[in-house]
């Protein structure tokens, strides 16, 4: 049973890790798949070429979801290749990482540019197309640390923390146009990053978590569709987290 067939998706960063995975499993359940890519062009392309042996359009493009012109000048090329929009996935995310004695402030700036304002962005740039065919469902991807905090991550935290107001504030404002807005809040998902980590490290993080495994990034794509999708029509303004029950 294909639960997107014919929908039409954004998701922003998505030529590898997270985005990557959502791309897959959307463009496997019918969706056709609208994604972004900052520098990562050959993984993008390729991805690209992957989607659409699936049967379904797929499109990668090369834009900046920090950037207001960009976020709006990508929204009227998906509208005009893929005649609609009916989920935004705000995946496109960086970290910087630092304690607060150590951290920039331009390190502080570009995370809540790149993580934040993004959302901002991209939201406001779709909002038009929702409100005008009254239905669509926009998923943010925030952080369990935007939950609980993270010693070392104060820009990355009030970034992921923002963007649950910000979903929550969405989902109020436009609700009563069928219009759905909901976060997920990933915990430790193992990617091509962790890959890189010490495993020593990464089986005591393991070890701490009460399913006693690291997430997949198709773990978080499978909440994502979810929350896309019919089966959630009565769910929006939540925070879900996909965490293996890290924050419980």
């Amino acid at each position: 049973m294909k639960l997107l067939d014919d929908k039409n998706v954004i998701i922003t960063g998505a030529s590898r890790g997270i985005g990557k995975g959502i791309a897959e499993v959307f463009a496997r359940h019918g969706a056709n798949v609208a994604f972004t890519y900052s520098s990562s062009e050959g993984p993008a392309l390729e991805l690209e070429k992957e989607l659409n042996s699936l049967g379904v359009k797929a499109k990668a493009y090369k834009s900046n979801a920090a950037s207001f012109e960009e976020a709006e000048q990508l929204v009227a090329s998906v509208l005009q290749d893929f005649d609609g929009i009916d989920v935004l996935i705000n995946n496109a995310g960086i970290t910087k990482d630092n304690l607060l004695m150590r951290m920039g402030e331009e390190d502080f700036d570009k995370v809540i540019e790149v993580n934040l304002k993004s959302v901002f962005n991209m939201t406001k740039a779709v909002q038009r197309t929702l409100l005008k065919q009254r239905s669509g469902s926009i998923i943010n991807m925030s952080s369990v640390v935007g939950v609980k905090g993270n010693a070392g991550q104060t820009n990355y935290a009030a970034s992921k923390a923002g963007m649950i107001g910000f979903t929550k504030s969405v989902a109020l404002e436009l609700g009563s146009r069928n219009i759905r807005c909901n976060a997920i809040a990933p915990g430790f998902i193992e990617t091509e990053m962790t890959d890189k980590l010490d495993e020593k490290t990464v089986q005591g993080w393991r070890d701490a978590i009460p399913l006693k495994r690291g997430g997949s990034p198709e773990d978080v794509a499978n909440a994502c569709l979810f929350l896309a999708c019919d089966l959630s029509a009565y769910v929006t303004g939540q925070v879900l987290n996909v965490d293996g029950g890290m924050l419980t």
